[in-house]
């Protein structure tokens, strides 16, 4: 999906400390990235930000529906055909992604990509599709019909014409893929800033912690909430900007893969996780799931929060969370 509220980083640093905070900032994986590192001067800033440079892009070319030499894409050419036997990193990828898929009941699918476009949100669509359209569009989206067979390491998609992709999970899997790497490169903190997709590690030059500002789409000149990030992602994702509304129902673009129709109630979601990728993944499946079934769902997985923001303007958050009201 598409990130369309990126957190706001608040970034404190003294110029008493030797080392900097160095920032870069590029389009990758047809998304915005901002990369900092700390650093004891600018070289050595340069090196390590062109090593999580070289590393997303790769990631890119690994998952890409685009790049017709991919992996991916020769799964999607043989679906309903044959299996495809590629890496262990794309199978334990597109595994831990089914995983996540019963984990939410489905309303994390990457079998998304198979779904038919009917939804219009550039302001052009005048009538809501028919229900049969809708249910139409999904005939051939389904985690279910991903078939993974572990000792050849194929994946096999059952219908002819399915697809995957990697839209809801990949950015947020490539940032934690830099970090790793350049913690075993011995950069001691930094950030990964995908659209929204933020991991962090380490301290800022004067030890404080690294610290996000939430903000309400509805009011987006106040934050209201200042949050520390230890050594851990925030994925924030938000669809007010993107939708139609028919019979008095807003209609936002991110769409429930079970059934075809647009979610609706939620305008802005922000989830805290140990790696952006499962952060990444259950940002989207909160929209889908709602308010209610979302949080219960969060607050039964341990190490991870959030924050829910409806389209009431209405702060919603789990269990252990602690906010400062800014």
């Amino acid at each position: 999906m598409k990130k369309s509220l990126v957190p706001l980083l608040i970034v404190f640093s003294l110029s008493i400390y030797a080392q900097k905070i160095h920032r870069r900032t590029l389009k990758l994986m047809g998304s915005r990235f901002d990369i900092s590192v700390v650093a004891n001067d600018s070289i050595e800033a340069t090196n390590n930000i062109n090593i999580a440079v070289n590393e997303i892009s790769r990631i890119e070319k690994l998952i890409s529906s685009w790049d017709t030499h991919s992996q991916t894409s020769k799964i999607i050419r043989y679906a309903g055909i044959s299996p495809v036997k590629v890496n262990k990193e794309l199978f334990d990828l597109i595994n831990r992604s089914l995983a996540i898929s019963k984990l939410t009941d489905g309303a994390f699918d990457i079998s998304y990509a198979s779904m038919d476009k009917i939804w219009k949100f550039n302001g052009k669509m005048k009538t809501m599709p028919s229900e049969k359209k809708i249910k139409a569009s999904v005939s051939k989206v389904g985690y279910q019909n991903i078939i993974l067979d572990k000792e050849k390491q194929t994946v096999f998609l059952k219908l002819k014409g399915m697809k995957i992709g990697f839209g809801a999970i990949g950015k947020g899997y490539a940032a934690d893929k830099a970090k790793k790497l350049l913690i075993s490169k011995g950069v001691q903190a930094g950030i990964i800033n995908a659209s929204g997709d933020m991991n962090t590690w380490g301290k800022q030059p004067n030890e404080e912690n690294w610290k996000v500002a939430i903000t309400n789409p509805l009011n987006k000149n106040n934050a209201f909430a200042l949050l520390p990030i230890r050594n851990g992602a925030v994925v924030t994702s938000g669809n007010y900007e993107k939708y139609v509304v028919f019979n008095g129902k807003r209609y936002t673009h991110i769409i429930d893969p079970r059934t075809g129709y647009p979610s609706s109630g939620i305008i802005s979601v922000t989830v805290f996780a140990p790696k952006a990728e499962l952060a990444d993944a259950l940002a989207t499946s909160i929209f889908v799931m709602g308010t209610e079934v979302g949080l219960n769902r969060i607050n039964q997985l341990p190490n991870i929060e959030c924050v829910i923001i409806d389209d009431k303007g209405k702060i919603h958050t789990s269990k252990h969370i602690d906010i400062n009201k800014l």
